[in-house]
């Protein structure tokens, strides 16, 4: 029997994943600072705590704890009460600490995922490992080194990466898109002069999933996802043009 799939409460990025992520797998969401990635995100492990009791851990390198706090209330998430309630944990560190951690079985980082049952991993950003060496394959051995020590932990691990507009035609530096198992692009689109938000599954190892590049809203409760784009081309460019067809 086909294990359950790990949703991510936001029924339309579901539908495109054909029901969810795969359990225990390496999930790169990318995209442009500001397009929602981290509201995805923390709608993907406030999921996790109130519909399937799935233990949390965010990883951040770059925001402290409060300005997660408030953000998340802006969705309608009291991140606090579920962190009072041993349901989510937050984890400040640097890219440094958390590779050795890793490595180490007697660490925190460790320690916590197998003391609390961790489910469900976010790590904002896998971009600040490029920071830690300029050679392509050493940071290639970096990346495999996260993919390998958290799907040895065994949870289902969800991966941000930073972007400008035009870079999805570029080969990320270390092929962490080739590392991980399912790729998500979340964009900045231009139609007629006004600004759209748009979502494609790039990637999904093991799984069929929706080839639709659909627009997407952010509000109260999260992500919105709405129908798909037609009659357009250029999509994940950022600027579009009609489709001749």
């Amino acid at each position: 029997m086909a294990a359950a799939r790990v949703t991510t409460g936001i029924k339309g990025v579901d539908e495109m994943l054909g029901g969810g992520f795969l359990p225990g797998t390496m999930i790169l969401v990318r995209g442009a600072p500001g397009v929602g990635k981290t509201s995805l995100a923390l709608q993907f492990l406030v999921h996790g705590v109130r519909k399937c009791n799935d233990p949390g851990l965010l990883i951040t390198f770059e925001e402290f704890p409060r300005s997660l706090y408030r953000d998340a209330e802006g969705l309608g998430w009291d991140l606090q009460e579920m962190e009072a309630n041993d349901q989510l944990h937050l984890m400040f560190t640097s890219p440094e600490v958390f590779l050795a951690s890793l490595q180490s079985p007697g660490s925190r980082l460790n320690q916590l995922i197998a003391e609390k049952n961790i489910r469900r991993l976010v790590l904002d950003s896998a971009s600040h490992f490029g920071r830690l060496t300029s050679n392509t394959q050493e940071l290639r051995h970096i990346y495999t080194s996260v993919s390998n020590g958290l799907r040895r932990e065994g949870v289902t691990a969800m991966l941000l990466g930073e972007e400008g507009r035009s870079e999805y035609r570029r080969t990320d530096k270390g092929g962490l898109s080739f590392v991980v198992d399912t790729v998500i692009l979340m964009r900045y689109v231009e139609i007629e002069s006004a600004i759209q938000r748009a979502i494609v599954v790039l990637k999904m190892r093991g799984s069929a999933h929706s080839k639709a590049i659909r627009r997407y809203e952010i509000g109260a409760g999260g992500l919105n996802i709405l129908e798909p784009f037609e009659g357009r081309e250029g999509l994940l460019s950022g600027i579009t043009q009609r489709s001749l067809s």
